[in-house]
């Protein structure tokens, strides 16, 4: 079972390894595991995930995957090769390439990385789906791309935490909720639309909170992660 401090995933959304390597010194411990998504990994290149790892901490690698099947499982092989602990397609791939993806990352057996796929991002709402092209609530279109996910293979989705129970009950308690768009109460939104707390989140069912800005811009990292960790404990009873 998940210790508290083991849900918490740290978005290492800065522009440098050094940068990088002073957050997961002060993290150490706290939390369990570090995301590296566009900015870090375009700024370091693939060495940053080997850095990571060599530090003993869990990488999800987030690049969000999006291509033709082909392409997408020789991006999840080459992420499997860096010994990333979970990676992201875009579940508006389709089918072929979600199986795809997850054919790939089957090929390295038990240290196989988990793939997951994003369903609708956390700073759209109902009107930006509609300028997109897509009618309906997100909860609905998070929901089909949940169940196309896991038609095909995939251990998860990236999804917001208003939408973990609907998928939990559809999919199984077994499949992955990563839910970014996390932020304590009276924190900064930026620029998420839909928002939740840790505690509503953990309540929900989300496996795994991807938060950056609230541990990272904190003035100490390590105490805004252990206060996040106890109001995920305290909402799960734990």
């Amino acid at each position: 079972m998940l210790r508290p401090a083991d849900r918490i995933i740290v978005a290492l959304d800065v522009d440098s390894a050094a940068r990088a390597n002073a957050l997961m010194d002060a993290l150490a411990g706290h939390v369990g595991g570090f995301k590296i998504g566009k900015e870090l990994f375009v700024t370091e290149g693939p060495e940053i995930v080997r850095r990571v790892v060599e530090r003993g901490s869990r990488v999800f690698l987030d690049l969000k995957f999006h291509d033709i099947p082909n392409t997408a499982a020789g991006a999840v092989r080459a992420a499997a090769r860096h010994s990333a602990w979970m990676v992201n397609v875009h579940a508006s791939g389709g089918p072929a390439m979600l199986r795809a993806a997850a054919d790939a990352a089957a090929e390295f057996g038990t240290s196989r990385p988990l793939v997951i796929a994003v369903t609708v991002l956390t700073s759209l709402d109902e009107s930006d789906l509609r300028k997109i092209g897509l009618a309906g609530t997100p909860q609905k279109a998070a929901l089909r791309l949940a169940k196309l996910a896991k038609e095909n293979g995939l251990d998860g989705v990236v999804a917001s935490a208003k939408e973990a129970a609907a998928i939990k009950r559809e999919c199984g308690a077994d499949f992955l909720v990563v839910s970014p768009g996390i932020r304590p109460a009276g924190a900064d939104p930026g620029d998420q639309k839909r928002l939740s707390t840790p505690g509503n989140a953990a309540k929900n069912g989300c496996d795994y909170l991807v938060i950056g800005r609230p541990i990272t811009l904190a003035p100490d990292p390590a105490a805004a992660a252990d206060a996040i960790a106890a109001e995920i404990a305290e909402a799960l009873g734990a």
